[in-house]
């Protein structure tokens, strides 16, 4: 560790002293797609980790749960086959049973919004990741309170190669990719992606005999077509489709990845979902249109005993599974201007938009213990007026100013015979203003509101008083600087933030005792008085020779809540929030020992934190290493490649206040632990044409 420091220490200093950097090539130039305008990273006034196809491969990640650790102040809870329940600088869902839920962190495929349900969060044929952190209320609204993650997929037409791509591993994991674009002709362009991805998993069940009840089995299709209408005017059409049918089994009575399940649990979704975006050059700028459709059908289930009939005397059986139909449709116009469309005499660029969205989401619950299914009919709808401006005071300052106008409309039922109707008018944006201090050097400063929408808690067995919680609204302020080194070897980026949360929304749930003396849970949000979130990120890589780079992001976080009553009745007047770590880690190097052979080195770290807000057990404070060495001859390149280098023990779902075991006659709390991928040794094979 003491070495990785001393690295890190040397890289920032680069990175701040050109004079120091030795001759080497420059730095690729990331552009960040998610704002209203393409822009540089480094030109772009926020906190953004951009994590693209190269390093997608060097860490040989399959989904984005295998990437997060690399943005600082990310987090992320699995409690499902995957880890795709994601927070960001301490602020984002945890879990989802029967409650419908309001996303804190956005989750966008290309221009299709996602929030909600990552699962399908798939990396092949994956342009670059994008994680935006901090609210972003002006471009994506209440799904953005924490941030927002894109996956940008490669685009239409010849720019990129073709590829095919092999895997095998440990656990009887195998992938088989295939990806290719061209010119159809000269107006019209293409990309077809396709991968399957399987793998038996870290888990064995003991009572069943098998090592694959907590597998993956994962399909993904991708299929893009750019039509030249004119050259004013193109067409996309963007289709995307995913079978994801992974098992689900993860925990055990020991904290052991040994399980006695008599009833393996899954974690299914299939999608299918198609946009059409329209990009229309005009006198004064661009319009754009966006169209989305997708339907996606979404299982999860779980063995709620962890054990099987005729274990124990005192033993109980029971499962629950939830299955959920959500069909979205949205539409989003842009207008955009450019330098002929700027306002106030040529100095002021704007940008004015309009967004619906309307969703349909199915839910039926089968429960052992419930008399009869449940089933419930949730339809969040909300249009959004949204603008904003950008003024150039010279051609080194700029003031930008974001606002949007969300009209939310809720409505819903179920089979106990509930019904609500919520209807919410919220206003969220920014102001930022930054400066070019010299080609080398941007500073920013900035002021974000962030929202998210009101909600209600469905089970019957909640009080009256906490059916309804009220919206959240945050207040992030933020200071940023970035830099590169003249030579354009070595780069920095430092963002420091403090954001005040009102009516935070916080997921907590109630132990009710049944008369055998097992437990029932109840899962209940509501709102504490206020939270507050504040940290540091740093990002820097240099290139320290031109056969020799080094990177480090760092990120430290302090997020605290008060004045909030558990649905238990104990009070708590302050506390640490959910998923959040004090610190979080990533450091390597990639070493090209000859023009073919390259070797990639990394570590990802984070501090030990709460797994929820309901109870007291936390995570230990771990550290992965990961490593892949790959060889280069023309197209072809071969690797080997580990995870989890050491082995090392860790957990990513959490579980406390009650006891599941029958041979402690359910009494006494414990913890109960899922814990993350184990070792994971393979080779890879890809080739390029």
């Amino acid at each position: 560790m003491t070495a990785r420091l001393t690295a890190l220490s040397f890289s920032i200093a680069m990175a701040c002293n050109p004079a120091l950097a030795s001759e080497a090539d420059s730095i690729e130039r990331i552009v960040v797609t998610s704002d209203f305008n393409a822009q540089s990273l480094q030109t772009l006034p926020a906190s953004v980790s951009v994590v693209d196809q190269e390093q997608i491969r060097h860490r040989q990640a399959q989904h984005l749960e295998q990437i997060l650790n690399v943005a600082p102040n990310v987090n992320f809870s699995a409690g499902a086959s995957r880890g795709r329940f994601v927070q960001i600088r301490g602020i984002g869902e945890r879990s989802q049973f029967a409650e419908p839920i309001n996303p804190s962190v956005g989750f966008v495929i290309d221009e299709m919004d996602f929030s909600g349900i990552a699962a399908i969060g798939t990396l092949f044929d994956v342009q670059q990741v994008e994680v935006l952190k901090g609210p972003q209320a002006t471009e994506v609204g209440a799904n953005a309170l924490a941030g927002v993650i894109k996956i940008q997929t490669v685009e239409a037409g010849s720019d990129q190669p073709g590829r095919v791509s092999l895997s095998l591993a440990e656990q009887d994991t195998w992938s088989l990719g295939l990806a290719q674009g061209g010119d159809l002709s000269e107006k019209l362009k293409y990309r077809v992606a396709v991968q399957q991805y399987r793998s038996d998993g870290f888990m064995e069940n003991t009572y069943l005999g098998r090592d694959d009840t907590q597998n993956k089995d994962e399909l993904t299709g991708r299929f893009k077509l750019k039509y030249l209408v004119s050259d004013d005017l193109s067409l996309s059409l963007n289709y995307q489709h995913f079978d994801i049918d992974n098992g689900y089994d993860a925990f055990s009575l020991e904290n052991t990845r040994q399980t006695r399940s008599d009833e393996p649990g899954f974690d299914r979704q299939k999608t299918h979902a198609l946009s059409l975006k329209a990009d229309w050059q005009l006198d004064w700028g661009r319009l754009v249109a966006i169209g989305s459709v997708s339907d996606s059908d979404i299982g999860y289930a779980y063995d709620e005993d962890w054990t099987y009939v005729g274990f124990h005397p005192w033993e109980y059986s029971s499962f629950d599974a939830y299955y959920r139909e959500r069909d979205t449709r949205a539409l989003e116009v842009r207008a955009l201007s450019d330098e002929e469309g700027r306002i106030f005499s040529g100095s002021t660029d704007w940008v004015l938009g309009l967004y619906a969205k309307s969703t349909d989401e199915d839910l039926a619950r089968q429960y052992t213990y419930a008399e009869s299914d449940f089933f419930s009919n949730y339809q969040p709808d909300n249009i959004a007026l949204y603008g904003q401006t950008q003024t150039h005071f010279s051609d080194q300052t700029r003031l930008t100013f974001g606002l949007r106008v969300d009209r939310f409309t809720i409505d819903y039922r179920d089979s106990n015979g509930f019904t609500e109707s919520l209807k919410d008018t919220i206003v969220g944006g920014k102001l930022v203003l930054d400066h070019q201090v010299n080609e080398q050097a941007l500073v920013y400063a900035g002021i974000y509101r962030g929202y998210k929408a009101s909600g209600f808690n469905p089970d019957e067995r909640v009080s009256d008083e906490k059916r309804i919680f009220n919206p959240e609204y945050s207040w992030n302020y933020e200071l940023g600087v970035k830099g590169s080194t003249a030579d354009g070897r070595g780069n920095i980026r430092l963002a420091a933030f403090y954001m005040q949360r009102d009516d935070t929304q916080v997921s907590d749930f109630d132990v009710l005792i049944r008369e055998d003396g097992t437990a029932d849970f109840i899962d209940v949000i509501d709102n504490a008085d206020n939270g507050n979130n504040y940290g540091l990120e740093l990002e820097t890589q240099w290139q320290v020779t031109s056969a020799w780079s080094v990177f480090a992001n760092l990120g430290w976080l302090r997020a605290t809540f008060e004045g909030y009553e558990r649905a238990d009745g104990s009070y708590v007047e302050e506390r640490e929030q959910a998923q959040s770590p004090r610190y979080t880690f990533n450091l390597g190097m990639d070493w090209d020992i000859t023009d073919s052979l390259r070797w990639h080195l990394e570590a990802d770290g984070k501090d030990e934190f709460y797994f929820s807000d309901g109870h007291n057990e936390q995570s230990d404070a771990y550290v992965l290493v990961h490593t892949r060495l790959s060889y280069q001859y023309k197209d072809w390149t071969f690797a080997v490649w580990g995870h989890n280098l050491f082995d090392k023990e860790y957990q990513v779902r959490g579980f406390g206040g009650f006891n599941n075991d029958p041979r402690e006659f359910y009494e006494a709390p414990e913890p109960y632990y899922q814990l993350g991928d184990g070792r994971m040794l393979g080779v890879s094979l890809d080739y390029l044409f």
